[in-house]
């Protein structure tokens, strides 16, 4: 404890360092003067600074990571606002498409269904149309039958 005494006191004391490189030896007797400060009172002083200052720093942390904590929370949030957002408009675009290709399939079997409609009316007039053409065909062919029988006979 005499060294840390003696280092902590020779800066505030120069006129005693300067004495002793101008003789050359060293005299225990020119520190005997000297009041010695309190290094435990100091101590305990510089201890008590250092567990405020860093109880400031552990508190400053603290709200640091506080603030930190708050801005994640809100982009947490906000980026969970916003997939919502996002889902809800391709929700309705699916919803869109869907109702799309329904109209759009709708249509095209109803075209089907009026294009066979048509097909089979214009089979039925053909058919109807050949079976007179056949019947007027054969009345006449039966009628020149009878006329050759008749003459002939």
């Amino acid at each position: 404890m005499a060294r840390v005494i003696l280092a902590t006191s020779l800066p505030t004391f120069r006129h005693v360092r300067t004495t002793m490189a101008r003789r050359g030896s060293w005299n225990p007797r020119a520190f005997l003067a000297v009041a010695s400060r309190p290094f435990q009172a100091s101590s305990h002083q510089e201890a008590s600074v250092a567990c405020e200052n860093s109880t400031e720093a552990v508190k400053q942390g603290a709200n640091e990571a506080m603030k930190v904590g708050g801005n994640m929370k809100d982009k947490a949030a906000n980026t969970t606002e916003h997939v919502a957002e996002k889902t809800k408009e391709m929700a309705n675009k699916v919803s869109e498409t869907a109702q799309d290709v329904t109209g759009k399939s709708k249509q095209k079997v109803q075209d089907a269904w009026g294009l066979a409609k048509e097909t089979a009316q214009t089979a039925k007039d053909t058919v109807v149309g050949k079976a007179g053409e056949t019947k007027e065909s054969i009345k006449e062919i039966a009628e020149t039958v009878q006329r050759s029988m008749n003459t002939k006979n």
